[in-house]
């Protein structure tokens, strides 16, 4: 094998101090670059200048062949040095209890001496398999951790919503009224807290309300204010949420949920920009800037004379219209990492990140609730995992059902699952060619075919 072929190989560290032995497993493994020690000096060494993927690790080493002690303490050093690494150890007939020592001081797995090489040799691949999946788990988390973020808080890769995140970052500087529409779930508190805060209004409050949330008879107070004793229970004079985010920014969630008396006391403010609390006739300026959401069809709305028109286009000077979670390929993978990293520090430290099967369900899945169902889910598997990655039934993701393409003929049909492969693949590997071609099965010359003819970016 050429040097250049072995680099590209997994590596694989064999401590034994068996020579026979050692040239048996050191044959046994050609997908391996395969390194041998026969005591602890030479595997901390090698441990230290090759870092191996995976080790196999005889506990009985000198000078203590005969025991397990130097075996530990090569153990408990790798564990320090390079805890990612996988760890299985040899354990002879009747050391069952060292062997589950062993496990418990971070190995991955043991094997029983005389050594079985086929069954061993299962046991290693799978043991690189775990390697590489928690491998990729920390890159992608690092990525989005630097490279994902937009607005300053929202992680995305998706073209969609970073075309949504450059559309905000225009208008933040201008007074415009904005309005997201977008269904529930889809970040829409984010993306107008992330309007704020890239605006020069940064200095001033964030105050969000949630408009379906508040009782009619309660939301006009709760937004204007009111005057001590201008009903039952008003104790003392209370500015209200727009009077509060005077010099920043006023938030109003569900916006399509404001009854039509007090649409038009809104329509006033925005208007002429002063306001009158509940039992007062005294004007007050107010310098609030508006940005408001609904998941509502307002045109219907307004069609039925549910929300005013001249309201309307007061508040909407600026229309933004978030994707849905389905519609942000890759995006879900990311943020399940980015939730997972998060949860599990407060609630299951053991968890270190998803399964392959999980992975691949997070993918296909269509996410209805889009990223609040994510989170919720995400948060559950966290806690309830009983292993350190995170599968798909934790995740309780069952397989979804097939969905109707809605396309005229088989054509359009296979372009449009084509287009959502590509970009799912383009996704996971974070835009590399290579890796995407071999993710697909086809070659780069053909994945350019494709990207061309779907007008797709890497």
């Amino acid at each position: 094998m050429s040097d250049t072929a072995a680099k590209s190989l997994p590596k694989l560290l064999i401590v034994e101090d068996d020579a026979g032995l050692q040239a048996q497993l050191k044959w046994a493994y050609e997908d391996f670059e395969v390194i041998v020690a026969g005591d602890r000096p030479s595997a901390l060494a090698l441990l230290r200048a090759e870092a191996p993927d995976v080790v196999t690790l005889d506990l009985g080493l000198p000078p203590d062949p005969d025991g397990t002690s130097e075996g530990f303490a090569v153990l408990d050093e790798i564990m320090a040095l390079k805890p990612d690494t996988k760890v299985v150890v040899a354990s002879g007939h009747g050391a069952r209890e060292s062997a589950l020592m062993a496990i418990a001081r971070g190995a991955y797995d043991f094997y029983q001496k005389p050594v079985d090489i086929d069954a061993l040799g299962l046991i290693v691949r799978r043991a690189l398999q775990l390697h590489r999946l928690e491998e990729e788990n920390r890159r992608l988390s690092s990525k989005v951790e630097k490279e994902e973020k937009v607005l300053g808080r929202m992680i995305t890769a998706a073209p969609e919503m970073l075309k949504v995140a450059r559309t905000i970052e225009r208008v933040a500087n201008t007074n415009v009224s904005v309005m997201l529409l977008g269904a529930s779930g889809t970040g829409k508190e984010l993306l107008a807290r992330g309007l704020h805060d890239a605006s020069d209004r940064a200095r001033g409050e964030f105050v969000a309300i949630n408009c379906a949330a508040i009782p009619e008879n309660l939301l006009e107070s709760e937004l204007f204010g009111h005057e001590k004793g201008a009903f039952t229970g008003a104790v003392k004079t209370t500015p209200g949420k727009i009077e509060q985010a005077g010099g920043g920014t006023l938030f109003l969630d569900e916006v399509g949920d404001i009854q039509l008396q007090l649409q038009v006391k809104l329509l006033r403010f925005l208007q002429e920009r002063v306001i009158e609390r509940v039992g007062s006739r005294e004007s007050i300026p107010v310098d609030t800037r508006i940005v408001c959401a609904t998941h509502q069809d307002l045109d219907a709305m307004i069609a039925d004379g549910r929300f005013r028109e001249d309201l309307y286009y007061r508040l909407a000077e600026i229309v933004v219209r978030i994707p849905s979670l389905a519609e942000r390929p890759g995006d879900a993978t990311l943020l399940a990492k980015t939730f997972l990293a998060r949860y599990a520090v407060e609630m299951n430290p053991k968890v270190r990140g998803f399964a392959s099967d999980a992975l691949a369900a997070i993918d296909a899945w269509p996410w209805q609730g889009n990223v609040r169902e994510l989170e919720n889910r995400v948060k559950r598997a966290v806690i309830m995992a009983d292993e350190k990655l995170v599968s798909a039934s934790d995740l309780d993701l069952a397989d979804p059902d097939e969905q109707v393409i809605n396309a005229l003929n088989l054509k359009t049909a296979r372009e449009q699952a084509d287009r959502k492969v590509i970009r799912h693949a383009l996704a996971r590997s974070e835009g590399n060619i290579s890796s995407t071609a071999k993710m697909l099965g086809i070659s780069r010359p053909t994945l350019y075919d494709l990207l061309k003819q779907y007008d797709l970016q890497p």
